[in-house]
């Protein structure tokens, strides 16, 4: 047995306990509250879920009752969570962002009975679909402000009354939440973890304590952290990304877990804690590069000039460090000296410094941008998985860093190819089936593994290189098989493209259409002395086409095959929303959903003789208010191609 294993035969709220016993008096959640940094210890979290815990039973909830949380990162997600597990409840999170419309169904859908939100935003949600939800006994709050006309209603609660209620209960029965702790065993569902939704109702993903902890262990036995080490809680908490953090690694390891402020501050609080590892999604990175190059581009000329001569030294070092060769004298001390004079400083002014490693997962990263980050000195691993399997079955190991895969499986991780080539795994963090759905448990478990419904091959190396969802490959007219997001990652690598949606299934060409990147783009047209007022007026200016079609000719001379090239493109005169429905909650595209919205662009972009298109654009608020303008879309075609 490892020195570990033995935290798998615990539940979430049992190993909780155990930490407790082990460190109490340590650090285990920070929290920034008017720009105070408030520490709690591992004792003070466990009082605070007991609190919570107990609260819930004297309302009400109990054995595989549905709490649901809709809430920015505080202390209080974990309290709620692991208070209603620790009484054999079931918890769930939905996305902050999510429309009332999209909150009720998924609340009737899961058999909620409680829901926690963090301030008035989410309750006010909540209360517009008040009739659609019959089973939601109580909305519990945990900011007051915004919140006097729900106080006379007795089926919203302040979060202090809660504690209050466990408190009591607690001091009548005194040993009444260790018992119901211990009623729990390891392989019980504890969490339903919604899917992305990319085609419809986001699914109820199962998953156990076991899941949760078992994934915690593998991913530290590649990556060992000391229970000194930092984390900065700022990914949504509906994400399995967030909950394998918060539920595994911490659980696992004993490391801190900091809240940021807000979710417009933790950029800014991820630079006051300086974290020693990282996991994000990859528009989080493709928004640091895009802040990297904003301030060198801001910079003096000189500057300018020594960053991008050592750049290419950094990715010459880089190519060694990630392959685990051992660097030539003068390249060593080339990029020694790079970093001390430009990249030590610069990591440092994002957070950076303290960083051993950074992992990206949830959606596909290009290799361009890992070698950036590697150059800079910041370790950047890829990893892959689902929520099926809490987050990740292949992950990068130090020294074996290949842009262009995922990495090797996990320990305890079993993964093949299946004959039509999707990839396939098996691991005692697969979930045991979607909620209320058996027949979607029975594809997505069929033969005792997981099926992923991505494309994908193991390489030489043993490296899983992943190709894209099966249902997302496309075949040109000829039948030739291309990449969507392969070709996309490609052209988001541009620091002027934000995103990219790629067609061309059945079609004798791949086109294009291209959101410019706001700041980066709106920047070059201050510094060309060219004015807009929004960005539909930035997106229109034929200067900004002449810079895009530039970039898309890089992409098209760098083509490995004739067809991978893009021969047309417009320039979307808005960017691609989740609010919209355009993206899921993790950022990935709904192609179906924005090829059927956007389809008088689509069938624009394959009439070669459309130069331009006038079009009614809409656009829908976080209120759910739409407002339409009027706007023409421009068309390009490459020459040559």
């Amino acid at each position: 047995m490892k020195k570990r294993d033995h935290l798998l035969q615990y539940t979430i709220p049992q190993l909780l306990r155990w930490r407790v016993k082990e460190t109490g008096d340590k650090v285990a959640l920070r929290e920034k509250d008017f720009g105070c940094w408030n520490n709690y210890t591992w004792n003070q979290y466990y009082d605070f879920v007991r609190k919570t815990g107990l609260g819930l039973k004297e309302i009400g909830f109990g054995k595989e009752d549905k709490i649901a949380i809709i809430s920015d990162n505080i202390p209080e997600t974990l309290y709620v969570a692991i208070g209603a597990q620790a009484v054999g409840g079931i918890s769930a999170a939905i996305y902050q962002t999510s429309l009332p419309e999209e909150i009720g169904p998924i609340l009737e859908y899961l058999n909620v009975s409680v829901v926690f939100c963090n301030d008035q935003e989410q309750v006010d949600k909540v209360a517009e679909v008040r009739d659609q939800i019959p089973n939601v006994k109580k909305v519990i709050y945990e900011d007051p402000r915004g919140m006097r006309g729900y106080q006379s209603d007795d089926w919203f609660m302040f979060i202090d009354d809660l504690y209050a209620l466990g408190e009591e209960s607690h001091k009548k029965a005194p040993e009444l939440f260790d018992e119901l702790i211990d009623i729990a065993k390891p392989d019980d569902v504890c969490h339903l973890c919604l899917t992305s939704g990319t085609t419809g109702l986001p699914k109820g993903t199962m998953l156990t304590h076991k899941n949760y902890i078992s994934m915690g262990l593998q991913i530290t036995e590649v990556d060992p952290l000391e229970p000194t080490d930092e984390y900065v809680s700022f990914l949504p908490f509906a994400w399995i990304g967030e909950q394998m953090n918060s539920f595994g690694v911490a659980m696992a390891t004993g490391i801190a877990i900091n809240f940021p402020e807000s979710v417009e501050t933790s950029m800014d609080d991820l630079k006051e804690i300086g974290p020693h590892f990282m996991f994000g999604a990859p528009r989080i990175y493709e928004t640091i590069r895009s802040q990297i190059w904003l301030k060198m581009d801001e910079s003096y000329w000189l500057n300018r000039t020594i960053y991008h001569y050592f750049m290419k030294i950094g990715e010459e070092a880089a190519s060694y460090r990630m392959t685990g060769k051992k660097m030539p004298g003068k390249l060593k001390f080339l990029a020694w000296l790079g970093k001390q004079m430009i990249f030590r400083p610069l990591i440092n002014q994002i957070g950076l410094l303290r960083l051993r490693r950074a992992y990206t997962g949830g959606a596909a990263l290009g290799p361009e941008l890992f070698t950036f980050y590697q150059a800079l000195g910041v370790n950047l691993k890829q990893i892959y998985g689902q929520t099926e399997i809490v987050g990740i079955a292949y992950m990068h190991r130090d020294g074996d860093v290949r842009p262009d895969t995922v990495g090797k499986p996990l320990p305890g991780t079993e993964c093949k190819i299946s004959e039509e080539g999707e990839i396939l795994s098996r691991s005692p963090s697969v979930t045991p089936g979607y909620y209320k759905l058996p027949e979607k448990t029975e594809e997505l478990l069929k033969g005792g593994w997981l099926h992923s419904g991505d494309a994908g091959y193991i390489d030489e190396n043993g490296h899983l290189i992943v190709i894209d969802r099966i249902s997302d490959v496309m075949h040109n007219k000829d039948g030739e098989m291309f990449s969507p997001m392969f070709l996309e990652n490609r052209l988001k690598f541009s620091p002027y493209i934000k995103e990219a949606v790629i067609f061309g299934d059945k079609r004798g060409f791949v086109s294009a259409l291209i959101n410019v990147d706001p700041v980066v783009v709106g920047k070059w047209a201050e510094d060309k002395g060219i004015s807009f007022s929004t960005y539909m007026d930035l997106s229109a200016q034929p200067e900004v086409a002449e810079l895009i079609k530039k970039e898309v000719e890089k992409i098209n001379q760098n083509a490995e095959k004739p067809h991978f090239k893009i021969k047309r493109f417009a320039i979307l005169y808005k960017l691609l929303d989740m609010d919209d429905g355009e993206l899921t909650k993790t950022g990935k595209i709904r192609r179906k959903f924005v090829r059927e919205k956007y389809n008088d662009l689509y069938e624009a972009l394959y009439d070669e003789t459309i130069t331009e298109q006038k079009v009614e654009a809409s656009y829908q608020y976080q209120d759910g208010q739409t407002t339409t303008v009027d706007t023409t879309i421009h068309f390009y075609t490459m020459e040559g191609d």
